[in-house]
């Protein structure tokens, strides 16, 4: 063990120290001086002795190489040799070297950006245990499109279900507040005792709910976030067993989630408490079908999703049958992943971008790989004369690989840079509505990849033209053009010039669909109006009375503001989809004194309360009748208005006015006897599903004054000026404050509100016209590179023609037939793969159709004034080449 110890350092000392090449000289000199004796002694001339031992030797710089070869140093000296060479070759050869940095920083600064995007989407490992075993179970149906559950439904499943190892629920998170010392508004959510076993998290510290924790009249516990512990008890263990107030009722801390815990629907929650359902009464409250939930299980090892749905459909079926025989049949049971609930339609356009990303990265690999393929042919000659010089191919690929990834290191480390930047651009101008986006980073993983990326393309565009072996031809003083680099140099360029159109496409398609999206007509005006919120704390407002009286002081007080022309109150906003509003079934509707809708018919119809001053405020058209009146407000009578779309569905001979309405009830059972309305009015149909969505029709129910049980929480105002928003704001929120100094204020103009419902569409859209502007960029450049460096090859050719008579336009023609050639081919085959693929976009657009002809001539367009312009240049170079200096170097 010693003598390999001594071993390693003699080695190691060696190694660090080495021979120096004089000493090696010396070495030399003596052993062939030794050998010249030799030959002396053995009768030999003095000239035939040297010349016989020099010959024995072998060749006095051959050993010197084979000698240097030996030492341990050597791969060091050599590399340190290498690098210095190629900063020496970089330097005479700015252009070339700064192209390719730029490309390659560019390819994987974008990539790389997006891949931190999507990451989160599309690859984000979710913080559950076996998180693919986890899976979203509900129900869904026209009115609510998202699964959920009652608790009828519920505990029927668990008791009778086998796909499932677990099922568990929530009954959605809410506000609620601290209310001892330092109140504060946080957010709770009620969840069954086993829902994080069934999750598979488990508390840093503490325990989850015991049983007899979630039974009705239970012990009050609750688990905190790792958030509320940092910010209220400094990450302090003595915070187990504390006894808190949550809405003034006392609570006991019996553990704390982990910092990277989410709920599966993504709301955030700073408590959890235990549900504390009672099971028995699920089968009486709420009509005998328990109260709303939304339930998740986790698969039975080897448990597929279609395997479960199947398995669960019989017991789904047996309990449909308590689902009112009028809209029975429009209930649907829904099984997906946790992953598919929490992303739903943002899976697509994430995958386009991250195509998007990638095509950048190709059409940058290929514009590398042009620009290395060129570099490889001007410096043929160079190889051929290191070759017979006798440098072997080993060391001649060594070089050029050393090259290259010096060029791929400073490359990624500019692409990582400018990946950050784009990131956090993309973040700044990403909706709101798309899950994890806000906490998007480049992390160790992603920067491994950008930088793996770019070696591996580096290394194989610099490595390639130096694996040819050099032809005797380059040692002649005109190195003929190989067709095999031209030919490759070609084909780079074609499929820069499809995947840029490909990509072109796209944008076009995104761009038409969103100025159409601008264009839309919602039905009411924006401008001047000022949305505004007051979400009241439960504990101060004791209700419903107090609500409404609350809101028509603040409706009062707002009235008496200079520049307010007015003021109405509603439950809910269109355009915006996500709206909290009411709705019902048209086969709902009973025209008194009419037949009844069939009960079959299905088809979702919005309501909203609404206060007088609604319409005008909007500048919603009455297309018939009046609207509501001050008066009615204080009446007893029940009124609505129509819109344009209900009233010929209701009323197809135009006389809805005057009629009256009533609506079914099933509780518990189905009868019509709920209160009268009578149609006042038809309003103009305005968007209440959002820029993108199919509107349904809608009516307005008058928001009286002698139905305070219809009032809550939430409410809108809507504020029409005259003056500047940021005036008003600040009146209004001094108004309000008056009436209640502790009631929270949001106040922001509704042209905003509108405006960003097209956030996520105009993200799409600039992300996608970046990726294309850029893979555009790219190809124009080696489309350039290309051709300017066809120029330069056949400057000798194109002097010959001019001297045999050819004219500049000849030339000029010569050189744009073969340019626009490539463009030509790499469109069309463009053009194609865009025709094919754009159809993976169709849901992604809005009233523009995936093969619209308009879009694939702009593409055209641009794409031949773009390559026209960067073929022409090298084309004009061509031009003025002198004949006499091109046939003197010939």
């Amino acid at each position: 063990m010693r003598g390999r110890l001594r071993e390693f350092w003699a080695r190691l000392r060696f190694l660090l120290s080495g021979k120096k090449m004089d000493e090696t000289d010396e070495e030399l000199q003596f052993h062939i001086e030794r050998q010249i004796e030799a030959n002396l002694a053995a009768g030999m001339t003095p000239n035939e002795a040297r010349r016989q031992a020099f010959i024995l030797f072998g060749g006095v710089e051959h050993a010197r190489e084979a000698c240097s070869e030996a030492r341990p140093g050597w791969f060091l000296d050599t590399l340190w040799q290498d690098v210095r060479y190629a900063l020496r070759g970089f330097g005479r050869n700015p252009i070339f070297t700064l192209t390719v940095l730029a490309t390659l920083a560019l390819g994987i600064g974008a990539t790389t950006a997006v891949f931190s995007v999507v990451d989160r989407i599309l690859f984000r490992p979710l913080p559950y245990a076996h998180a693919d075993r986890l899976v979203s179970v509900g129900l869904v149906q026209p009115l609510e499109k998202q699964e959920f559950t009652l608790g009828g439904f519920f505990y029927e499943w668990r008791d009778n279900q086998k796909p499932f190892a677990a099922l568990t629920f929530e009954r959605g998170a809410g506000e609620c507040n601290l209310t001892a010392s330092n109140p504060v508004r946080l957010h709770c959510a009620d969840v069954a005792g086993n829902f994080l076993p069934t999750l598979g998290v488990a508390p840093v510290i503490g325990r989850n709910f015991l049983p007899e924790e979630d039974v009705p009249n239970g012990p009050e516990a609750a688990l905190i976030s790792d958030t509320l512990w940092l910010a209220r008890y400094n990450r302090s263990r003595d915070v187990l067993n504390k006894e808190i107030e949550i809405d003034g009722k006392p609570a006991r801390i019996v553990g704390v989630l982990p910092a990277d815990f989410e709920m599966p629907r993504l709301q955030a929650v700073d408590i959890l408490l235990p549900a504390q359902m009672d099971i028995a009464a699920q089968h009486t409250v709420n009509d005998g079908i328990g109260l709303p939930m939304w339930a998740f299980a986790r698969l039975k090892p080897g448990v597929s999703i279609a395997l479960a749905r199947e398995e669960m459909d019989p017991i789904y079926r047996h309990t449909q049958m308590w689902i009112p025989a009028q809209f029975r049949q429009q209930f649907q049971l829904q099984i997906r992943s946790i992953r598919d609930r929490q992303m739903q339609d943002a899976y697509r356009a994430a995958w386009v971008l991250l195509g998007a990303a990638l095509a950048v990265m190709l059409i940058a690999c290929a514009n590398v790989a042009s620009l290395f393929s060129a570099r490889g042919a001007a410096r043929e000659r160079e190889h051929a004369v290191r070759s017979a010089l006798g440098a072997s191919r080993f060391r001649i690929i060594r070089q050029a690989l050393t090259e290259a990834l010096l060029l791929a290191v400073a490359g990624a480390a500019a692409g990582c840079v400018l990946a950050e930047i784009l990131l956090r651009v993309f973040i700044s101008i990403s909706p709101s509505g798309v899950p994890f986006l806000a906490d998007a980073q480049l992390d160790l993983r992603i920067i491994g990849f950008a930088v793996l990326l770019a070696l591996v393309c580096a290394a194989i565009c610099g490595v390639a033209p130096a694996l040819e072996r050099p032809r005797s031809i380059a040692l002649t003083p005109r190195t003929a053009n190989s067709g095999a680099h031209t030919r490759l140099r070609g084909f780079l360029v074609v499929s820069q010039i499809a995947v840029s159109v490909v990509l072109l496409s796209g944008a076009s398609l995104f761009i038409r669909s969103f100025w159409n999206l601008q264009r839309e007509d919602l039905g009411m005006q924006t401008r001047n109006v000022l949305t505004v919120r007051i979400p009241l704390v439960d504990s101060r407002y004791q209700g419903s009375s107090a609500y409404m009286d609350f809101y028509l002081r603040v409706e009062a007080a707002m009235r008496q503001l200079p520049g307010v022309q007015a003021v109405s109150i509603s439950n809910s906003l269109p355009p915006d989809a996500n709206s909290w509003h009411g709705g019902s079934r048209l086969g709902d509707f009973f025209v008194v004194g009419r037949p009844p809708i069939p009960p079959e018919t299905g088809g979702t119809v919005v309501a909203r309360l609404v206060t007088p001053d609604y319409f005008p405020v909007l500048n919603i058209p009455i297309v018939e009748g009046r609207g509501f009146t001050e008066e009615e407000r204080s009446e007893k009578g029940d009124f609505m208005i129509l819109s344009r779309r209900l009233a010929e569905g209701l009323f197809p001979k135009g006389d809805a006015v005057g009629q009256h309405i009533q609506f079914a009830n099933y509780h518990p059972y189905f009868s019509v006897d709920g209160p009268v309305f009578t149609v006042v009015g038809v309003a103009g149909d305005v968007k209440n599903a959002g820029l993108t969505g199919q509107d349904d029709p809608e009516y307005y129910e008058l928001w009286s004054n002698h139905h305070p049980e219809s009032w809550g929480r939430h409410c809108v105002f809507l504020v029409e000026t005259n003056l500047p928003p940021s005036v008003v704001s600040q009146w209004l929120r001094m108004q309000i404050a008056k009436l209640d100094p502790t009631a929270p204020v949001e106040v922001e103009s509704l042209t905003e509100t509108v405006e960003r419902l097209a956030d996520r569409p105009r993200f799409e859209m600039a992300l996608l016209s970046f990726f294309a502007a850029t893979g555009l960029l790219l190809a124009v450049v080696g489309l350039y590179g290309v051709v300017a460096f066809l120029v330069a090859r056949r400057t000798q050719e194109i002097g010959v023609r001019m001297a045999l008579g050819a004219t500049r336009g000849n030339i000029l023609q010569l050189v744009l037939g073969r340019g626009m050639g490539l463009v030509l081919l790499g469109g069309m085959v463009g053009l194609g793969a865009a025709f094919g693929l754009s159809r993976l976009l169709r849901s992604l657009l809005f009233s523009v159709s995936a093969h619209d002809p308009g879009s694939f001539v702009a593409v055209v367009l641009v794409l031949s004034a773009v390559a026209f312009v960067a073929t022409l240049i090298p084309a004009l170079m061509a031009t003025k080449v002198n004949p006499n200096v091109a046939l003197r170097c010939e």
